[in-house]
């Protein structure tokens, strides 16, 4: 298998007339999702047993035809998923043949992330709304718009972060500013693994601009409903991942 480091690759898009009725159309797959899926299938087929150790990141790249920056994307959500173990100077090592009850996250699991999220940045976007300065609202502007046309996996992610971080700090809340801050590694992990295994990112974008529009608008009621929205379409998407 071959694959090269195109956002589409591995999925050409078929002619019309090949179309069937009532057929629904291919996904089109990222290099890393393509890769998760092959190593996720290997694992969960037993072609990759339990204590077994995976190729080696270059010997992954070289089989895939991909750099060794998809590998480790594709490898960390196997680890999220409990699929897998990464030692370091040892390797990566299957340690179970199906997903784990709970996903790890960072320093945190799903779960924790998914109960206290809405308490923390539920109440924290209504504030934003009445207490952002100009100068917050301008930077959130730009994040959400480089959001949209971001292509890397790995810059969209960190752009994720900054934006929960800072409507935390547009709060004014000084509590729930630090405690953002505190998992915000975790929530990297969680968009990271949601994007690539259940294609998260574009409805992401979208509940972001409606949790901009609310702030930009000074309508707490509106931001936190918004951001209660996104937050639940995130925990519904981990539980899609769970129950799969």
């Amino acid at each position: 298998m071959n694959l090269s480091d195109s956002p589409t690759a591995g999925q050409p898009a078929p002619p019309a007339s090949a179309s069937l009725p009532g057929a629904k159309p291919l996904a089109r797959l990222s290099a890393a999702e393509a890769v998760f899926n092959a190593v996720r299938s290997d694992i969960e087929s037993g072609n990759a047993a339990v204590g077994a150790k995976l190729s080696s990141e270059a010997s992954l790249a070289q089989q895939y035809g991909v750099s060794r920056s998809v590998i480790r994307e594709a490898l960390r959500s196997c680890t999220a998923l409990g699929l897998t173990v990464t030692k370091t100077g040892k390797g990566t090592f299957v340690v179970a043949d199906k997903v784990a009850s709970d996903l790890t996250l960072g320093h945190y699991s799903a779960r924790d992330l998914t109960e206290a999220r809405p308490h923390i940045e539920v109440p924290a976007a209504g504030l934003a709304a009445q207490r952002r300065t100009g100068e917050e609202l301008e930077t959130l502007r730009h994040i959400v718009a480089a959001m949209s046309t971001e292509t890397d996996p790995e810059s969209w992610v960190a752009l994720d972060s900054s934006f929960h971080a800072l409507i935390a700090r547009a709060s004014g809340n000084r509590v729930f500013a630090s405690v953002v801050g505190e998992i915000r590694g975790a929530l990297a992990h969680q968009s990271e693994t949601l994007n690539l295994v259940a294609d998260r990112q574009h409805a992401s974008d979208a509940e972001h601009k409606e949790i901009l529009a609310a702030i930009e608008a000074g309508s707490a009621d509106g931001a936190s409903q918004a951001m209660a929205a996104h937050l639940h379409a995130v925990g519904a998407a981990l539980d899609s991942i769970l129950n799969k």
